[in-house]
């Protein structure tokens, strides 16, 4: 069931008994320390603001706090990614 609008964001689904999935993520050292020094300084968990930021990722795009640079993040988070996979990847034992 819908819980409605929080402070004019749409509010997590209620039930009896609230349920929480984890996100796992492997960061680099310095972009642990980032996280965890914004949420101190914030005086929030960074699982606080990674829901918040989902939330605000489902509002219409000119509602959005972060929709001036998403689409950068989006090509930053995607070069990141692309990095890290080329140093994992193993070499073919067969070829």
């Amino acid at each position: 069931m819908s819980g409605g609008t929080v402070l004019g964001w749409p509010a997590l689904p209620t039930s009896p008994e609230p349920r929480y999935r984890a996100v796992h993520a492997y960061l680099s050292d310095d972009a642990h320390a980032i996280w965890q020094e914004v949420s101190t300084e914030a005086g929030v968990s960074v699982s606080g603001l990674i829901e918040a930021m989902g939330i605000d990722l489902t509002r219409p795009g000119d509602e959005r706090i972060l929709t001036p640079d998403l689409a950068e993040l989006v090509t930053r988070a995607r070069a990141v990614d692309a990095a890290r996979r080329r140093r994992t990847r193993r070499p073919n034992p067969t070829g």
